[in-house]
Order: structure tokens, then sequence, then C-alpha cells
């Protein structure tokens, strides 16, 4: 191999994420002629990078608003650019939510909307249906997110809750043409979960959403309960005219990424095996199954043999028993590190390609074989750090966190197992 094996992993991890960028993905799906004029409309991590290409390759008249999570802004000078919470939204979310609505409401079928979508959006663009207010949607949101609950089942929720998700703010754009372009963050590239579907037919229902959360054991106010028995609560459906109008692209998805990465390990001579870009599941005990492979590569060379790198995406979940610090992809890290225990020859990196874990400041976390004795040698015991999800803590001491700051994209979770022969 003609690399060190952490600069190599970081190599992989770059490629994914520049795959992902806005810039060069997102002209081939505007309309021919750019010298229209057009309202720009979106929220997401990756909503200001993609609204900074689109003002660079525009030629006609350009107004309108996006908004992105706080830090996650770049220079844009047609289109107002907006910083709001997440993951758990805040009022600046729900003004913009309300602005967003207001923009496209009274539009002509010859007007031209653009929506420019990718994860966090759901947060983001937080406006309450009638009757409910941004503090339910909080604790909701925030008891979702400690239950372990998957993407799927947050955003029908959040769908049902909202004024402008499922559907909703492309029947507000009716009879314009609306077309909307996105970048992936969900299992499966399934426009009507990212950003919660603002734009596109939603075929879940508020019977689904209310079964969800009785499911979690998450208690709601009555009037929160009622309003999603109620017929007011369900969200655009297929085949409404409003949504006739309305097409959806995918501008860069998970799977991108890790050709991406794929691509560089085989010009490293490191045979790529794809696991999967959707997978699934706890945080923990998806890490198991990783370190099993890699455990069979090292002993006897099955799947493949070494040198090799196992690549994998996706969205895991951690369910919070503890008060610690750390996300989904630093939980993956300590979970593999404590079942490969040092395993010679296998170095690790799992990271969150917009940069941010979680809430924390780290990307997410790399490890080395030796870095189990060095852990051992401090007196730190993962399954301690485990038992109270405190992934951050435990690499945090060893200065192993990947740490890139916001990436202004998104397609969730990347990992690399690096095996080589002992």
């Amino acid at each position: 191999m003609d690399i060190q094996p952490k600069e190599l992993l970081q190599q992989l991890f770059d490629s994914a994420v520049a795959a992902a960028l806005p810039k060069g993905n997102l002209a081939e799906y505007l309309p021919k002629d750019t010298r229209q004029k057009a309202v720009v409309i979106g929220a997401g991590k990756a909503a200001a990078s993609m609204a900074a290409e689109l003002d660079a390759i525009w030629e006609g008249e350009l107004s309108g608003l996006v908004v992105t999570r706080y830090d996650h802004g770049a220079p844009c000078e047609r289109i107002e650019i907006i910083e709001a919470a997440h993951p758990v939204p805040d009022d600046a979310g729900e003004r913009v939510g309300r602005r967003m609505l207001e923009l496209v409401s009274g539009l002509g079928e010859n007007d031209l909307v653009i929506c420019l979508l990718s994860g966090g959006g759901s947060s983001l663009l937080s406006l309450p249906a009638p009757g409910l207010t941004l503090s339910d949607k909080q604790a909701i949101n925030k008891a979702l997110l400690k239950s372990g609950a998957a993407i799927d089942e947050m955003n029908c929720v959040r769908k049902h809750l909202s004024a402008i998700k499922g559907g909703r703010l492309a029947a507000a754009t009716y009879p314009a043409r609306l077309i909307a372009l996105g970048i992936s963050d969900v299992p499966g590239d399934e426009p009507t979960v990212i950003a919660s579907g603002p734009t596109v037919a939603d075929p879940t229902t508020s019977a689904q959403a209310l079964a969800i959360l009785d499911s979690y054991g998450i208690e709601v106010a009555p009037h929160v309960r009622a309003w999603l028995q109620s017929p007011e609560s369900e969200t655009v459906k297929p085949g409404d005219e409003r949504l006739s109008r309305a097409e959806f692209h995918m501008i860069a998805t998970p799977q991108d990424a890790l050709d991406a990465a794929a691509d560089v390990a085989m010009s490293h001579d490191i045979t790529p095996l794809v696991l999967g870009d959707c997978i699934e599941g706890e945080s923990r005990e998806v890490a198991k199954v990783h370190a099993a492979i890699a455990k069979q590569i090292q002993k006897c060379g099955q799947p493949i043999s070494a040198p090799c790198v196992i690549l994998s995406g996706g969205e895991t979940t951690v369910t919070i028993k503890g008060n610690g610090r750390g996300g989904r992809n630093s939980e993956f890290m300590l979970s593999l590190f404590n079942e490969l225990k040092g395993l010679k020859g296998v170095y690790a990196l799992a990271a969150d390609t917009d940069g941010i874990d979680g809430v924390e400041d780290n990307a997410g976390a790399y490890i080395t074989p030796e870095l189990y004795a060095r852990a051992e040698a401090a007196g730190l015991k993962a399954e301690d750090y485990l038992a109270n999800n405190d992934s951050y803590g435990f690499f945090s001491q060893l200065g192993v966190l990947v740490e890139t700051g916001p990436t202004r994209t998104n397609v969730n979770d990347f990992r690399a197992i690096l095996v080589l022969p002992e």
C-alpha cells in the first residue's frame, strides 16, 4: 500500500463528502433556459451551498430564501440565507417557514419555483400545524430523538404536526411550476422522507403517526392527540391536483459517496467491499456486525482477502440510556473498538458527512490497532463509556475525534474499515 492507513481513511471520507456537494451536481437538473425568472426556497444542511451554486449558474432573475443550520451558511448574492436550529427546532425555523409559505402563495402558472432540499430540513422548516405550538413540536422532537426511532418514523410524525411538510409546501405553490432538487440523507433515497417531503405526496397517515408515538411511549398533550385524530391533520396524498406541476430530482445520494470512496480505494490497490448505503439499526449492534466481517477477513480471507476496505452508509440510531456525549457515528466506533480489541491490521473511521455527529462539534472518530493498548494504559474502559452513551468523552481523551466543521452537504453516515494483512 502506497499510503498510510490514517491518511487513506481520511481520503476516503473526503472523497465521499466531495461527491455529495452541490457543485457540479446541480446544473443538469435545471431547465435548459436559465435566463428566466425564478423564486428559490429550500431547507437543509446543504441548502446554503445549493443556493450558492444555483446563484452562480442561473442567468435570469433570482430571488427567495432558504434555511440552513446555524454555522452552515454560504456566500450568496441573490438568495437570502437564514440559519436556524437543528435537530430541535427553534423560532427562527418557524418564522422562515411562515415567510416561505407567504412567498409562494398566490403565484401563477407562468411562475417558476426552485426548491432546494437536504437532510436536516425537517427541523429547520418548523411551522406548526394550526392549533399547535413550537414548544409542542420541540418536546415531541426531543422525545423522538431519545427514543431511538428511525428517521422515517420521526418524519412521519413531523409531517402530521406541520403546516408545511408532507406535500403542503407544493400545494401552496400550485399552480406555479415547481422543481425540487434534493440531496438524500435517508436510506432508500425516498423523496417523501427527505426534509419530511414538503413538495411530494405523502403515503403515511395521521393514524400511523399516533401509533409511532404510542409505540415509543411518548406522551403528548391532549390537544396534540386531538389534532392527529382529526381529518385536518392529513398530509397531501398521491393524485392530488395541486402536485401536478411539481417535480423532484435527486442530485446526490449516499451511494454516490460510497462509489467515490471505492474509486479512491482501488486507486491505492485496496479492494472495496461495499455493504450498502441504507444500513439502519442500533449503532452499537451495527458495529458488532462490521467487526465480525473484519475478523473473518483477517482470519479466513472471506468474503474477500486483505488488503481491503469495508464501506457502508445509512443512518443508524442510538437509544439514549446514559447522560454522556456523542452521536451515532462515535457510538458505532466505540462499539467497534470494543469488539476488535486492537486487532492487528484493522483501522477504521466513521463520521457523519455533514461534519456534525449528533449535536457535537466532531464528525466522528477513527481507531487504530495500537489505540486499544493506549486506552487500557489510561484506564479507559469502553464498556463503561458505552453504558453511559459517552463515546465523545472516550475518544476525545485519546485525541482521535474526526473534526471537519460543517461540510454543507449531508448524505448521512460514512463508515470505512481498512483491513491489512497481518
